[in-house]
This record gives structure tokens, sequence and C-alpha cells, in this order.
């Protein structure tokens, strides 16, 4: 015979009689037991590397900052590893405090793209899900600290979505050079490359002539024309590496990394005479203007931003003084070593 409280096989179609209650069983319930944290690294490394042939690879892709700091920021993909983390020189740059400075890479083997952990603090996510090292599929989420990245195809609208993104963040709207945000956090990446390998940064700071009264006679949509014309001549002479910017109002900015000062004064005095010899079209009829221009090098006394700024300034409104249409290099010890006029 059953015991009382124990329902028999024929007897769980019945109701319960009045007062009675079902036994509850004391066992695991059904489901996967739990993991460590350790045990789930590996076991989503096992499943990142054996899922490949039934997931989504692109043949060209990037990794996309969809959220946090850098937002839009983007990193294309080729067989030399991508390091991603807050150092300044990490190929792909968050200066977020939750992201170590060498928090993982990435690359592409073959026709397969793999992640690797470069033991952050806050480990490496991939769809949440921690990893030491795996393979990433079409659409996959990075979260590193308080960010999170996405890996898509370079050539996908959702990347051509994002890259616009971060144009909108870093560019002038008005004469599509870098913004003042964007350029201070290149001289800041920029110096730490430098003085860590020793090697030569200018800055030129440039600032148009008598502006303020092509304002006050033509207008600010003819003041606007001018700053546009003048971005165009900037972008002629740049190189790639270079990072020219609009940094407030008609001053300009241009950063040369490994660039000595003979050279950066070569570069500028190309600039202003280009600009010289320009018309500039002011109520109908073509102008002619000028700019000055402020040099400053990496030396012992400046070796951040606002210190490099600043001796580029003094050097500006030294041009200034001097009469316009000059180029002026600030005094002191540049790091090349050379004593500046």
């Amino acid at each position: 015979m059953p015991l009382p409280h124990v329902r028999t096989p024929e007897s769980l179609a019945q109701p319960l009689t009045p007062g009675c209650r079902r036994a509850t069983l004391h066992q695991r319930p059904p489901g996967p037991s739990p993991m460590r944290e350790t045990e789930k690294i590996a076991t989503t490394q096992r499943t990142l590397l054996s899922d490949g042939p039934r997931r989504s690879t692109p043949r060209s892709a990037c990794v996309v900052v969809i959220h946090g700091e850098g937002l839009g920021k983007r990193a294309d993909l080729g067989e030399v590893p991508v390091v991603i983390g807050r150092s300044q020189e990490a190929d792909l740059h968050i200066p977020h405090n939750s992201v170590s400075r060498r928090h993982c890479q990435v690359w592409r083997d073959g026709d397969i793209y793999r992640i690797r952990d470069l033991g952050a603090t806050n480990t490496t996510r991939v769809n949440d899900e921690p990893v030491a090292q795996g393979e990433l599929a079409d659409g996959d989420h990075i979260t590193l600290g308080e960010c999170i990245l996405k890996f898509i195809s370079h050539s996908s609208v959702e990347a051509r979505y994002h890259q616009e993104v971060y144009q909108l963040a870093t560019r002038d709207a008005l004469t599509e050079l870098y913004n003042r945000r964007h350029f201070t956090e290149a001289v800041d990446r920029e110096i730490a490359r430098a003085t860590r390998h020793g090697r030569p940064l200018v800055m030129c700071i440039i600032d148009v002539d008598l502006f303020k009264p092509v304002n006050d006679q033509y207008g600010h949509i003819a003041g606007d024309g001018v700053l546009r014309q003048l971005a165009g001549i900037v972008r002629r002479f740049v190189r790639g590496e270079d990072v020219a910017a609009r940094i407030g109002g008609e001053e300009f900015a241009v950063l040369l990394p490994e660039t000595d000062l003979e050279d950066a004064r070569a570069f500028a005095e190309r600039l202003r005479e280009a600009v010289a010899a320009d018309s500039f079209v002011l109520g109908g009829q073509p102008q002619r203007l000028t700019i000055s221009i402020g040099i400053a090098g990496l030396a012992p006394d400046r070796l951040d931003r606002s210190a490099l700024m600043r001796a580029a300034d003094v050097a500006l409104y030294r041009a200034k003084d001097e009469g316009r249409n000059r180029v002026c290099v600030q005094e002191g010890l540049l790091q090349s070593g050379v004593e500046a006029e």
C-alpha cells in the first residue's frame, strides 16, 4: 500500500482530497549544473572555436563602438592584430576607465576572425559571455568594461551608418576638418607616442588675418565661405598622418607627427604662400586674404597638450604683432635640439 502522503501514478489523475498536498522531492532541477567563471570562459572558448562552419563570417570586417566612449569609432581588421584599449598607443583607443590599457586584440586568420583577451581587468565578453580566445561572427557584440563594440561587415549598411555618426561627432560641420574635441584627443595620443619613442612632433596654429572686418563688411555667409575655402587649401597640403582641425572661429590647427621644426616651418610657409596667392570672392569681387601661423614643437618644458598649444599660441601672437602674413616659431629648446629664433 502506498504511503498516505505520496500519490501513486494512478492517483495523479485524481484531484487531491481536502487538506492533502503533494510531497516536494528535494532533487536538482533539470538543466545544466552551475559553472564557475573559469569554466564558462573555457566553454565559451570551445563553443566559439567549434561553431565556425555554422557561423556567418564577412569577407572584410571591422569593429565599431556602438555604446560608450568613442561612439562610432571604427577599426578595419586585417592579418595584423588590432589592439583595443585605453592606452594612447592602442590601435583603437577607447578612453574610458573601465577599459584596460590593452584590453583585447582582434585579427583575421585566413577566412576566420579571432579575438583574444589580453588579461583585462574587466574580462572581454562576446555576446555577454566571457572569452579568453575565440572566433567572431557577423553581428557579435564585444563588451569591454562599460563600452560595447560590434563586429560587422566592412561594407554593410550598418557600418556606413556608424561611420556617418562618427563623422558627425568628430568633424566640423562648416569646414569638414576635424573639430576641436577630436583634435585634442589626437594631440594627447600623439604626445604620448612621441615622448615614449623619442620622436618629433610639431603643432601649427593658424589664424586668418583681419577676419572680423570681412564679417562686418560682407556678412557671416561670406565669412563662412572664406573659412571653407581656407580649409580646402589646408587639406591640399596635409599628409595622411597629419591632423588638421578647426579649433574655433577663424582659427585652425595642424598637428604634424614625425616632423622636425625645419620641415614644419617649410610646410607652414608653403601654406601661407598658397593662401596669399588665392582669390577669395567677397561682394562679387576677388579679394586677397592672408594668414599668420605659430609653430611649437615638443620640448622638455612642454610635454603636455596645454603647454604645447600655449607655446604655439605665443608664436602666433608674435606673428600678428610683427605685421601678420608670416610664420613664427616659439623660442626655446625644441626636441630636435635646435634653438628656435
